[in-house]
């Protein structure tokens, strides 16, 4: 059987590793080189409750490393720290509702939360620690996820723009490429904000809107105890060598074209300094000595879409909706489900199927007000 993956990054390439894993002879297509937009420009977090692959995602993260044979810098567990009583009870909230799933939150006051985040300041008034999840390192997964398919024998084409499909007998046949024509029996689209650009060839609306979200990075900082530290409407984690690098929105909306990268700048880090800044003011003195941008993709209700279409009928569309990065182990896992048994075999995977978006509105970004600033 043989596969070709539309996309390069995390998404694309950890179904690219579960297919190879079975056996599938699977060819990745990227347009520029993987992991270039926002698989390897995020925060790295690995802890999402909301999603039905959650459950997988915790099996799969601590045995990442092993089983890609490089690693990933996965850490485990996670805290998340309030500046004002609203916050705190925004994620006693969430404390609860992740414990009623059957996982482990410790829930703590202002002192507690100073002695396991020595960088918070007098306004800290309490938080929560997740003893699941974790973070990982974004470059550090991308080469980790490239290397495991090729050793695997998957072939990765980077420069690759993807341009035509050519289908027969309700099938794709052929992904038409700047570097090619490859031949197929099944094609996975996991372009992240490419996605519905490529998907409208086949004459499939997948809705989503592109958005440039920034992060910021610091001068290293003493090391904490745990590296992966949210909250103040923040997400990231300080690295090995000790940086703090961070975002957490507003998402900056954007246009973008089938093939060429979006620069990736932003006017938004000196509201992310200031948010840090209030976040850890143990680290308030530090430089910003770089920022990093992805582009994200979006879907309407901010859920990915992971579904095996009709007609054609051997084309499988994964879009991540901005959660790509932590999610990857386990859509990857729905992935090849999808392509190799026609369903997933690990959850119900129903509620995030395109179908849900039938009767979307045509004018549905407009409506959000998610379009690009004049």
């Amino acid at each position: 059987m043989k596969v070709v993956i539309v996309g390069g990054g995390v998404t694309g390439l950890s179904s690219a590793w579960w297919l190879a894993r079975s056996g599938v002879a699977v060819t990745v297509l990227d347009k520029f080189i993987v992991g270039w937009e926002a698989s390897g420009r995020n925060g790295g977090g690995a802890s999402h409750y909301a999603s039905p692959l959650f459950d997988e995602e915790q099996r799969m993260w601590p045995q990442m490393d092993e089983l890609l044979g490089y690693p990933t810098e996965f850490q485990s567990e996670r805290i998340i720290i309030a500046v004002n009583e609203r916050q705190l009870a925004a994620y006693h909230y969430l404390a609860k509702m992740v414990i009623g799933m059957g996982y482990n939150v410790d829930v703590f006051d202002a002192a507690e939360a100073r002695a396991r985040v020595p960088l918070a300041g007098d306004n800290c008034v309490g938080g929560i620690q997740y003893r699941f999840g974790g973070h990982a390192n974004p470059q550090r997964t991308v080469q980790a996820y490239a290397w495991a398919v090729q050793d695997l024998g998957g072939r990765i084409v980077q420069h690759s723009p993807v341009t035509g499909f050519e289908t027969q007998g309700g099938k794709v046949v052929a992904v038409e490429s700047a570097t090619g024509r490859y031949e197929c029996d099944a094609v996975v689209v996991a372009a992240g904000p490419q996605t519905g650009i490529l998907m409208a060839k086949l004459g499939i609306n997948v809705p989503v809107a592109a958005a440039r979200a920034e992060m910021i990075v610091t001068e290293p900082a003493p090391k904490l105890p745990l590296g992966g530290v949210d909250g103040n409407g923040l997400y990231g984690r300080q690295t090995l060598r000790g940086n703090l690098a961070y975002g957490g929105g507003p998402h900056e909306w954007i246009e973008i074209g089938e093939a060429s990268p979006v620069r990736p700048t932003s006017p938004l880090t000196r509201n992310l300094a200031r948010r840090v800044a209030e976040l850890l003011p143990g680290a308030a003195h530090l430089n910003v000595i770089r920022s990093w941008a992805g582009v994200i993709e979006n879907t309407p209700d901010g859920r990915p879409i992971i579904d095996r279409m009709t007609d054609p009928e051997n084309v499988v569309v994964c879009s991540m909706s901005s959660v790509g990065f932590g999610l990857s182990p386990a859509s990857g896992h729905a992935v090849r489900d999808l392509v190799i048994e026609g369903h997933c075999t690990f959850t119900n995977i129903d509620k995030i199927g395109l179908s849900r978006f039938d009767d979307l509105e045509p004018d549905w970004i407009a409506q959000r007000g998610w379009q690009p600033l004049a």
